[in-house]
């Protein structure tokens, strides 16, 4: 069983920073692609950022320049940082990450998210 641990969500003024963290742990032979989701109260989910495993970069429109996706991959653990947050950036965030398991097979595996609230 593979799990995704996140934090670092919270609540933040307009303009400020946080930093997210997610990290894989459990039984797998590696971790491919990773990226970050986000929710927001009556929206659809969306990307914001992924990263694969060779560590080429995709970024939501919206978050380019402000966001930047990193990963450790001996800790299997992406990160986000976000700047100069906005209150459309107000979300879940939700960690993803494709993993090939022991039994050659490769799977998709969902954090339980951590609230990100951008507000004055």
């Amino acid at each position: 069983q593979v799990q995704l641990v996140e934090s670092g969500g919270g609540l933040v003024q307009p303009g400020g920073s946080l930093r997210l963290s997610c990290a894989a742990s459990g039984n797998f032979f590696s971790v491919y692609d990773m990226g970050w989701y986000r929710q927001a109260p009556e929206k659809q989910r969306e990307l914001v950022a992924s990263v694969t495993s060779g560590g080429n970069t995709t970024y939501k429109d919206s978050v380019k320049g402000r966001f930047t996706i990193s990963r450790d991959n001996a800790r299997n653990t992406v990160y986000l940082q976000m700047n100069s947050l906005k209150p459309d950036d107000t979300a879940v965030y939700v960690c993803k990450a494709s993993y090939m398991a022991f039994v050659k097979r490769q799977y998709d595996v969902w954090g339980q998210g951590t609230q990100v609230t951008v507000s004055s």
